[in-house]
């Protein structure tokens, strides 16, 4: 009985590290943002399981608009699920009730990235969904996930 209780507490306590809140203070791009955390030390926070037009590229401003009038200067909650490469925090990004991640796929403004997301199936129908009504960058007949601009670039 106390080894369950133990184990409650340590995952409680786990759980309760892997969550981040503060204040938006910056928005990178379209799937990128820097929050700023009640000890007054930055996070940038890489929001998992899209990826959204780079800058050079078409939508890339929009996307960065579109995730500003989100998040910016607003308080989140960040459900934390790892680091990137480049040191980011990756997570799912929520102000209030409203899924950041989720609403820059449903606005047509980013991609499922589904090589690091495979599970996310709202983020796919999500996906489908602004591609058959032609939201964001969904209007263009051809659109460059982001991941074959960058190979193109490189």
């Amino acid at each position: 009985m106390i080894r369950a209780i133990l184990a409650a507490l340590l995952l409680a306590m786990t759980a309760a590290a892997e969550e981040l809140k503060g204040q938006v203070v910056r928005v990178s791009d379209g799937d990128t943002i820097v929050v700023l955390d009640a000890g007054k030390v930055q996070h940038k926070i890489r929001l998992a399981g899209i990826d959204a037009p780079e800058k050079a590229q078409a939508y890339g401003d929009k996307a960065k608009d579109a995730l500003a009038a989100l998040v910016a200067g607003k308080e989140v909650r960040v459900e934390v699920s790892g680091r990137d490469r480049y040191g980011r925090e990756i997570g799912r990004v929520f102000v209030g009730v409203v899924d950041a991640n989720l609403e820059q796929i449903k606005a047509g403004f980013a991609w499922h990235y589904a090589q690091f997301a495979p599970a996310a199936k709202d983020l796919a129908e999500a996906q489908e969904k602004a591609r058959a009504g032609k939201l964001g960058l969904w209007k263009n007949s051809a659109p460059v996930a982001p991941w074959d601009f960058r190979k193109k670039k490189a």
